[in-house]
Protein backbone atom coordinates (compact mmCIF):
# COMPACT_ATOMS: atom_id res chain seq x y z
CA UNK A 1 0.00 0.00 0.00
CA UNK A 2 2.91 2.15 0.50
CA UNK A 3 4.00 2.08 -3.05
CA UNK A 4 0.21 2.68 -4.05
CA UNK A 5 0.12 5.73 -2.22
CA UNK A 6 3.05 6.91 -4.40
CA UNK A 7 1.29 5.73 -7.57
CA UNK A 8 -1.84 7.45 -6.29
CA UNK A 9 0.53 10.92 -6.10
CA UNK A 10 1.75 10.65 -9.74
CA UNK A 11 -1.73 10.14 -11.10
CA UNK A 12 -2.46 13.37 -9.30
CA UNK A 13 -0.60 15.27 -10.28
CA UNK A 14 0.38 14.77 -13.83
CA UNK A 15 -3.60 14.80 -14.17
CA UNK A 16 -3.61 18.04 -13.03
CA UNK A 17 -0.47 19.03 -15.26
CA UNK A 18 -2.05 18.16 -18.35
CA UNK A 19 -6.29 18.28 -17.86
CA UNK A 20 -6.47 22.40 -18.30
CA UNK A 21 -5.58 21.47 -21.74
CA UNK A 22 -9.26 20.03 -22.64
CA UNK A 23 -11.04 23.22 -20.60
CA UNK A 24 -8.59 25.86 -21.92
CA UNK A 25 -11.34 27.52 -24.44
CA UNK A 26 -13.55 27.52 -21.26
CA UNK A 27 -11.33 29.24 -19.06
CA UNK A 28 -10.57 31.80 -21.81
CA UNK A 29 -14.70 32.35 -22.28
CA UNK A 30 -15.12 32.43 -18.57
CA UNK A 31 -12.20 35.02 -17.77
CA UNK A 32 -12.38 37.05 -21.01
CA UNK A 33 -8.87 36.63 -21.86
CA UNK A 34 -7.85 35.31 -25.21
CA UNK A 35 -6.78 32.11 -26.19
CA UNK A 36 -2.79 32.33 -25.92
CA UNK A 37 -3.32 33.68 -22.01
CA UNK A 38 -5.46 30.35 -21.26
CA UNK A 39 -2.34 28.62 -23.00
CA UNK A 40 0.44 30.65 -20.71
CA UNK A 41 -1.41 28.92 -17.82
CA UNK A 42 0.49 25.51 -18.99
CA UNK A 43 3.39 27.29 -20.17
CA UNK A 44 4.04 28.68 -17.01
CA UNK A 45 3.40 25.67 -15.21
CA UNK A 46 5.82 23.63 -17.20
CA UNK A 47 8.46 26.39 -16.54
CA UNK A 48 8.08 26.30 -12.87
CA UNK A 49 8.05 22.60 -12.52
CA UNK A 50 11.53 22.55 -15.09
CA UNK A 51 13.07 25.39 -12.32
CA UNK A 52 11.48 24.35 -9.29
CA UNK A 53 12.34 20.21 -9.39
CA UNK A 54 15.98 20.47 -8.51
CA UNK A 55 15.90 23.14 -6.86
CA UNK A 56 13.40 22.00 -4.12
CA UNK A 57 15.22 18.98 -4.00
CA UNK A 58 18.17 20.52 -3.15
CA UNK A 59 16.77 22.75 -0.87
CA UNK A 60 14.77 20.21 1.57
CA UNK A 61 17.29 17.23 0.67
CA UNK A 62 17.73 17.22 4.87
CA UNK A 63 13.86 16.85 5.72
CA UNK A 64 12.13 13.75 6.03
CA UNK A 65 11.01 12.42 2.52
CA UNK A 66 7.12 11.87 3.90
CA UNK A 67 7.21 15.10 5.46
CA UNK A 68 8.29 16.84 2.17
CA UNK A 69 5.89 14.99 0.26
CA UNK A 70 3.15 15.59 2.50
CA UNK A 71 3.88 19.55 2.64
CA UNK A 72 3.76 19.10 -1.04
CA UNK A 73 0.58 17.78 -2.00
CA UNK A 74 -1.04 19.82 0.97
CA UNK A 75 0.42 22.74 -1.54
CA UNK A 76 -1.02 20.95 -4.67
CA UNK A 77 -4.26 20.30 -3.07
CA UNK A 78 -4.88 23.79 -1.13
CA UNK A 79 -4.00 25.96 -4.66
CA UNK A 80 -6.83 23.43 -6.87
CA UNK A 81 -9.29 23.10 -4.46
CA UNK A 82 -9.04 27.34 -4.58
CA UNK A 83 -9.33 27.60 -8.01
CA UNK A 84 -13.29 28.54 -7.59
CA UNK A 85 -13.04 31.26 -5.14
CA UNK A 86 -11.11 33.42 -7.86
CA UNK A 87 -12.84 35.71 -10.22
CA UNK A 88 -9.66 36.72 -12.23
CA UNK A 89 -6.39 35.66 -14.59
CA UNK A 90 -4.09 36.83 -12.24
CA UNK A 91 -5.23 35.03 -9.06
CA UNK A 92 -5.98 31.72 -11.23
CA UNK A 93 -2.09 32.21 -12.59
CA UNK A 94 -0.67 32.82 -9.32
CA UNK A 95 -2.74 29.20 -8.14
CA UNK A 96 -1.36 27.66 -10.88
CA UNK A 97 2.37 28.39 -9.87
CA UNK A 98 1.38 27.55 -6.42
CA UNK A 99 0.08 24.12 -7.74
CA UNK A 100 3.35 23.37 -10.42
CA UNK A 101 5.78 24.03 -7.10
CA UNK A 102 3.88 21.47 -5.00
CA UNK A 103 3.84 19.26 -8.58
CA UNK A 104 7.56 19.78 -8.83
CA UNK A 105 8.37 18.64 -5.11
CA UNK A 106 6.52 16.03 -4.74
CA UNK A 107 6.70 13.70 -8.05
CA UNK A 108 10.83 13.43 -7.47
CA UNK A 109 10.01 12.94 -3.99
CA UNK A 110 7.70 9.84 -5.01
CA UNK A 111 10.36 8.59 -7.44
CA UNK A 112 12.76 8.73 -4.69
CA UNK A 113 11.26 7.18 -2.21
CA UNK A 114 10.08 4.28 -4.44
CA UNK A 115 13.27 3.38 -5.43
CA UNK A 116 14.68 3.55 -2.22
CA UNK A 117 12.14 1.80 -0.36
CA UNK A 118 12.02 -1.14 -3.19
CA UNK A 119 14.38 -4.51 -2.53
CA UNK A 120 17.46 -3.70 -4.95
CA UNK A 121 15.27 -6.97 -6.86
CA UNK A 122 12.40 -4.72 -7.28
CA UNK A 123 13.54 -1.45 -7.69
CA UNK A 124 12.64 -1.24 -12.12
CA UNK A 125 9.35 -2.48 -11.08
CA UNK A 126 8.71 0.08 -8.30
CA UNK A 127 10.07 2.93 -10.43
CA UNK A 128 7.53 1.62 -13.10
CA UNK A 129 4.65 1.47 -10.82
CA UNK A 130 5.24 5.13 -9.99
CA UNK A 131 5.19 5.91 -13.75
CA UNK A 132 2.25 3.84 -14.84
CA UNK A 133 0.21 6.43 -12.49
CA UNK A 134 1.88 8.73 -14.75
CA UNK A 135 0.37 6.79 -18.16
CA UNK A 136 -3.22 6.45 -16.26
CA UNK A 137 -3.00 10.34 -15.79
CA UNK A 138 -3.25 10.56 -19.67
CA UNK A 139 -5.96 7.39 -20.40
CA UNK A 140 -7.76 8.30 -17.16
CA UNK A 141 -7.29 11.47 -15.44
CA UNK A 142 -7.17 13.85 -18.66
CA UNK A 143 -10.39 13.00 -20.01
CA UNK A 144 -12.28 12.76 -16.84
CA UNK A 145 -11.29 15.94 -15.77
CA UNK A 146 -12.54 17.32 -19.35
CA UNK A 147 -15.69 15.86 -18.98
CA UNK A 148 -16.05 17.27 -15.59
CA UNK A 149 -14.97 20.34 -16.75
CA UNK A 150 -18.06 20.32 -19.47
CA UNK A 151 -20.20 18.62 -16.92
CA UNK A 152 -19.99 21.40 -13.96
CA UNK A 153 -17.93 24.11 -15.43
CA UNK A 154 -14.47 24.59 -15.83
CA UNK A 155 -13.04 25.35 -12.22
CA UNK A 156 -14.50 21.78 -11.40
CA UNK A 157 -11.49 20.55 -13.47
CA UNK A 158 -9.33 21.68 -11.07
CA UNK A 159 -11.40 21.03 -7.84
CA UNK A 160 -11.03 17.39 -9.54
CA UNK A 161 -7.43 17.39 -9.49
CA UNK A 162 -7.50 18.81 -6.10
CA UNK A 163 -9.92 15.76 -4.61
CA UNK A 164 -7.29 13.15 -6.31
CA UNK A 165 -4.29 15.30 -4.50
CA UNK A 166 -6.35 14.82 -1.72
CA UNK A 167 -6.44 11.10 -1.49
CA UNK A 168 -2.64 10.77 -2.11
CA UNK A 169 -2.31 12.97 0.35
CA UNK A 170 -4.54 10.96 2.95
CA UNK A 171 -3.31 7.83 1.28
CA UNK A 172 0.46 8.81 1.93
CA UNK A 173 -0.08 9.64 5.62
CA UNK A 174 -1.60 6.61 6.19
CA UNK A 175 0.32 3.69 4.48
CA UNK A 176 4.06 5.37 3.75
CA UNK A 177 5.69 4.28 6.70
CA UNK A 178 7.93 6.16 9.41
CA UNK A 179 10.84 4.26 8.01
CA UNK A 180 10.24 6.25 4.33
CA UNK A 181 11.21 9.13 6.49
CA UNK A 182 15.09 8.82 5.00
CA UNK A 183 16.97 12.16 5.11
CA UNK A 184 18.98 13.41 1.85
CA UNK A 185 22.33 14.06 2.48
CA UNK A 186 24.00 17.36 2.88
CA UNK A 187 24.09 19.76 0.18
CA UNK A 188 27.30 19.62 -0.49
CA UNK A 189 27.27 15.41 -0.69
CA UNK A 190 24.47 15.93 -3.04
CA UNK A 191 26.33 18.28 -5.61
CA UNK A 192 29.19 16.19 -5.65
CA UNK A 193 27.35 13.15 -6.59
CA UNK A 194 25.30 15.08 -9.38
CA UNK A 195 28.51 17.08 -10.80
CA UNK A 196 29.76 14.07 -12.54
CA UNK A 197 30.62 12.86 -16.27
CA UNK A 198 27.92 9.50 -15.52
CA UNK A 199 25.50 11.73 -14.36
CA UNK A 200 25.75 14.40 -17.39
CA UNK A 201 25.71 11.64 -19.92
CA UNK A 202 22.21 10.14 -18.40
CA UNK A 203 21.19 13.61 -18.38
CA UNK A 204 22.17 13.90 -22.62
CA UNK A 205 20.77 10.43 -22.63
CA UNK A 206 17.26 11.80 -21.28
CA UNK A 207 17.13 15.00 -23.85
CA UNK A 208 18.10 12.77 -27.13
CA UNK A 209 15.44 9.74 -25.88
CA UNK A 210 12.76 12.19 -25.17
CA UNK A 211 13.44 14.97 -28.16
CA UNK A 212 12.54 11.84 -30.31
CA UNK A 213 9.55 10.81 -28.49
CA UNK A 214 8.01 14.32 -28.51
CA UNK A 215 8.96 15.44 -31.75
CA UNK A 216 6.41 12.17 -32.91
CA UNK A 217 4.06 13.25 -30.82
CA UNK A 218 4.31 16.46 -30.96
CA UNK A 219 2.69 16.27 -34.49
CA UNK A 220 0.74 12.57 -34.28
CA UNK A 221 -2.36 13.80 -35.56
CA UNK A 222 -1.19 15.78 -38.47
CA UNK A 223 1.17 12.22 -39.19
CA UNK A 224 -1.48 10.16 -38.88
CA UNK A 225 -4.44 12.13 -41.01
CA UNK A 226 -1.82 12.14 -44.00
CA UNK A 227 -0.76 8.54 -43.42
CA UNK A 228 -4.09 7.05 -42.84
CA UNK A 229 -7.35 9.90 -42.98
CA UNK A 230 -7.69 8.95 -39.17
CA UNK A 231 -10.37 11.22 -38.15
CA UNK A 232 -10.30 13.12 -34.33
CA UNK A 233 -12.26 10.92 -33.59
CA UNK A 234 -11.12 7.65 -34.12
CA UNK A 235 -7.87 9.48 -33.18
CA UNK A 236 -9.05 9.91 -29.59
CA UNK A 237 -10.24 6.13 -29.78
CA UNK A 238 -6.34 5.24 -30.72
CA UNK A 239 -4.98 7.38 -28.21
CA UNK A 240 -6.62 5.11 -25.84
CA UNK A 241 -5.33 1.90 -27.09
CA UNK A 242 -1.85 3.61 -27.13
CA UNK A 243 -1.83 5.10 -23.23
CA UNK A 244 -2.80 1.29 -22.41
CA UNK A 245 -0.28 -0.25 -24.22
CA UNK A 246 1.91 2.49 -22.47
CA UNK A 247 1.22 1.27 -19.50
CA UNK A 248 2.56 -2.18 -20.29
CA UNK A 249 5.53 -1.00 -21.64
CA UNK A 250 5.76 0.33 -18.43
CA UNK A 251 5.50 -2.64 -16.55
CA UNK A 252 7.53 -4.64 -19.19
CA UNK A 253 10.90 -2.10 -18.54
CA UNK A 254 10.67 -2.32 -14.61
CA UNK A 255 10.42 -6.27 -14.88
CA UNK A 256 13.12 -5.76 -17.33
CA UNK A 257 15.09 -3.66 -15.49
CA UNK A 258 15.28 -6.04 -11.96
CA UNK A 259 16.10 -9.00 -14.66
CA UNK A 260 18.80 -7.41 -16.87
CA UNK A 261 19.69 -4.35 -15.92
CA UNK A 262 19.13 -0.51 -16.80
CA UNK A 263 21.18 -0.26 -19.74
CA UNK A 264 20.16 -3.77 -22.01
CA UNK A 265 16.96 -2.40 -21.29
CA UNK A 266 17.09 1.11 -22.35
CA UNK A 267 19.18 -0.28 -25.38
CA UNK A 268 16.13 -2.55 -25.82
CA UNK A 269 13.32 -0.05 -25.50
CA UNK A 270 15.53 2.09 -27.50
CA UNK A 271 15.69 -0.29 -30.53
CA UNK A 272 12.08 -1.18 -30.35
CA UNK A 273 11.17 2.24 -30.68
CA UNK A 274 13.92 2.66 -33.77
CA UNK A 275 12.17 0.12 -35.91
CA UNK A 276 8.46 1.28 -35.22
CA UNK A 277 9.31 4.52 -36.56
CA UNK A 278 11.00 3.07 -39.46
CA UNK A 279 8.04 1.10 -39.44
CA UNK A 280 5.77 4.37 -40.11
CA UNK A 281 8.17 5.71 -42.65
CA UNK A 282 7.74 2.91 -44.82
CA UNK A 283 4.43 3.53 -44.93
CA UNK A 284 4.72 7.06 -45.35
CA UNK A 285 6.49 6.05 -48.94
CA UNK A 286 3.83 3.63 -49.83
CA UNK A 287 0.48 5.86 -47.92
CA UNK A 288 -2.01 5.55 -47.74
CA UNK A 289 -1.45 2.74 -45.23
CA UNK A 290 -4.33 0.60 -43.79
CA UNK A 291 -5.55 0.58 -40.08
CA UNK A 292 -4.41 -2.84 -39.81
CA UNK A 293 -0.81 -1.91 -40.17
CA UNK A 294 -1.23 1.56 -38.53
CA UNK A 295 -2.76 0.21 -35.09
CA UNK A 296 0.23 -1.99 -34.36
CA UNK A 297 2.74 0.55 -35.00
CA UNK A 298 0.78 3.06 -33.10
CA UNK A 299 0.69 0.30 -30.21
CA UNK A 300 4.69 -0.28 -30.71
CA UNK A 301 5.38 3.34 -30.73
CA UNK A 302 3.32 3.81 -27.34
CA UNK A 303 5.02 0.93 -25.55
CA UNK A 304 8.37 1.49 -26.40
CA UNK A 305 8.58 5.76 -25.65
CA UNK A 306 6.79 4.75 -22.18
CA UNK A 307 9.31 1.63 -21.90
CA UNK A 308 12.02 4.13 -21.32
CA UNK A 309 11.37 6.59 -18.51
CA UNK A 310 12.19 3.76 -15.43
CA UNK A 311 14.95 2.72 -17.47
CA UNK A 312 16.82 5.95 -17.40
CA UNK A 313 15.12 6.33 -13.81
CA UNK A 314 17.31 3.68 -13.06
CA UNK A 315 20.39 4.70 -15.02
CA UNK A 316 20.53 7.99 -13.28
CA UNK A 317 19.81 6.47 -9.68
CA UNK A 318 23.11 3.95 -10.61
CA UNK A 319 25.43 7.12 -11.53
CA UNK A 320 24.06 9.74 -8.83
CA UNK A 321 24.17 7.36 -5.40
CA UNK A 322 21.18 7.02 -3.41
CA UNK A 323 22.04 9.72 -1.41
CA UNK A 324 21.17 12.29 -4.23
CA UNK A 325 18.25 10.22 -5.55
CA UNK A 326 15.52 12.81 -5.12
CA UNK A 327 17.86 15.46 -6.47
CA UNK A 328 18.73 12.89 -9.22
CA UNK A 329 14.79 12.53 -10.12
CA UNK A 330 14.66 15.84 -10.02
CA UNK A 331 17.28 16.84 -12.59
CA UNK A 332 15.79 13.99 -14.59
CA UNK A 333 12.30 15.82 -14.93
CA UNK A 334 13.71 18.42 -15.73
CA UNK A 335 16.32 17.62 -18.29
CA UNK A 336 12.48 16.10 -19.84
CA UNK A 337 11.02 18.89 -20.21
CA UNK A 338 14.22 20.32 -22.47
CA UNK A 339 13.84 17.63 -24.45
CA UNK A 340 10.11 17.70 -25.26
CA UNK A 341 10.98 21.71 -26.13
CA UNK A 342 13.51 20.65 -28.20
CA UNK A 343 11.86 17.52 -29.71
CA UNK A 344 8.09 19.63 -30.98
CA UNK A 345 10.59 22.38 -32.14
CA UNK A 346 12.77 20.13 -34.30
CA UNK A 347 9.69 18.69 -35.76
CA UNK A 348 8.29 21.44 -36.63
CA UNK A 349 10.82 23.11 -38.40
CA UNK A 350 11.36 19.95 -40.81
CA UNK A 351 11.31 20.75 -44.23
CA UNK A 352 9.82 17.20 -45.43
CA UNK A 353 6.76 17.79 -43.52
CA UNK A 354 5.20 15.07 -41.21
CA UNK A 355 6.30 12.13 -43.16
CA UNK A 356 10.07 13.28 -42.04
CA UNK A 357 9.30 13.36 -38.21
CA UNK A 358 9.75 8.96 -37.52
CA UNK A 359 12.84 9.67 -39.22
CA UNK A 360 14.34 12.25 -36.60
CA UNK A 361 12.67 10.53 -34.08
CA UNK A 362 14.66 7.35 -34.92
CA UNK A 363 17.82 9.66 -35.71
CA UNK A 364 17.58 10.89 -31.53
CA UNK A 365 16.53 7.37 -30.28
CA UNK A 366 19.54 5.21 -31.85
CA UNK A 367 21.91 8.51 -31.04
CA UNK A 368 20.44 8.04 -27.48
CA UNK A 369 20.84 4.18 -27.29
CA UNK A 370 24.80 4.67 -28.49
CA UNK A 371 25.07 7.94 -25.94
CA UNK A 372 23.96 5.50 -23.47
CA UNK A 373 26.88 2.85 -24.58
CA UNK A 374 29.08 5.19 -23.40
CA UNK A 375 28.06 6.45 -20.48
CA UNK A 376 30.85 4.95 -17.74
CA UNK A 377 29.40 3.35 -14.72
CA UNK A 378 29.95 5.27 -11.61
Amino acid sequence: MWLFSLVLTGFAVQTDDFVIIGVLPAIAAGLDVPQAAAGALVTVFTLVYALGAPLSATLFARLPRKRVLLAALTLFVAANLAVPAVDGYPALMALRVLAALGTATALPVALAVAAQRAPEHARGRSLAAVMAGLTGAFVLGVPAGTWVGAAWGWPATFVLGGLLGLAALVAVAVWLPADGDERGAPVRVVSRELLTGPVAGVLGVTVLAVAGNIAFQTYLATFLDGLAGVAPTALGVLLAAAGIAGIGGTHAAGWAVDRWGAGPTFTGAGLAFTAGMAGFAVCWAARPAPLAVVVPLLLVWSATAWAVPPAIQSLMLTRAGRHAAAPAMALTSSTVYLGAAAGSAAGGLLAGGPGAIPLLAAGCALAAVALARLVPAR
